[in-house]
């Protein structure tokens, strides 16, 4: 019988959608240290592979420990490159989980996005029972908002999230 890997979480047309871990770390110093990144989303601090691992350990994995889901990897079924992440988020600050997402430049374009997030909701509503998953995007992130629209959200308000200077783009998803 074919098992799935361990933290293999779902699986899409292109992706595999896995759970982090701190062997990751060099793919997580490429991605955060992106420009869209660091422009939209901020700068977690993350200057070496050490702190990918702390980034990684802090952040993923505790949400797994934690609330039983986070961030994922996303990487191509044909060959298993890591090309993003994503996955819901759960903040203190919000009622409800977000949906958190971002691709490397080099892979932007092609649909991963939308095919990730696509199936990442699903899985949040079906198998996680999330009953609800927000989303927040950066004020002046085009890609992010029509992404967002293309999902099915709709802008709610902006608010301002812990550490972050500008108020964000505060996305429900519509009914």
């Amino acid at each position: 019988m074919n098992r799935p890997p361990s933290g293999f979480i779902l699986q899409t047309d292109r992706l595999v959608i896995r759970e982090l871990i701190l062997a990751d770390a060099p793919f997580v110093f490429e991605l955060l240290n992106e420009p869209a990144f660091l422009r939209f989303i901020g700068d977690k601090g993350v200057r070496d592979i050490p702190s990918a691992e702390k980034y990684l350990t802090d952040g993923p994995l505790a949400s797994y420990a934690k609330h039983g889901f986070g961030l994922w990897l996303v990487a191509l079924k044909d060959g298993g490159t890591p090309v993003g992440m994503c996955g819901p988020l759960k903040r203190d600050t919000l009622d409800h989980p977000d949906l958190g997402y971002a691709i490397l430049a080099r892979f932007a374009g092609r649909g991963y996005t939308f095919e990730a997030a696509t199936a990442t909701l699903a899985h949040a509503r079906n198998v996680l029972k999330l009953p609800k998953i927000l989303a927040v995007t950066a004020q002046k992130n085009p890609g992010s908002i029509a992404l967002l629209g293309k999902l099915g959200y709709t802008f709610e308000r902006m608010t301002t999230l812990p550490g972050q200077k500008e108020p964000s783009r505060l996305f429900v998803p519509g009914d």
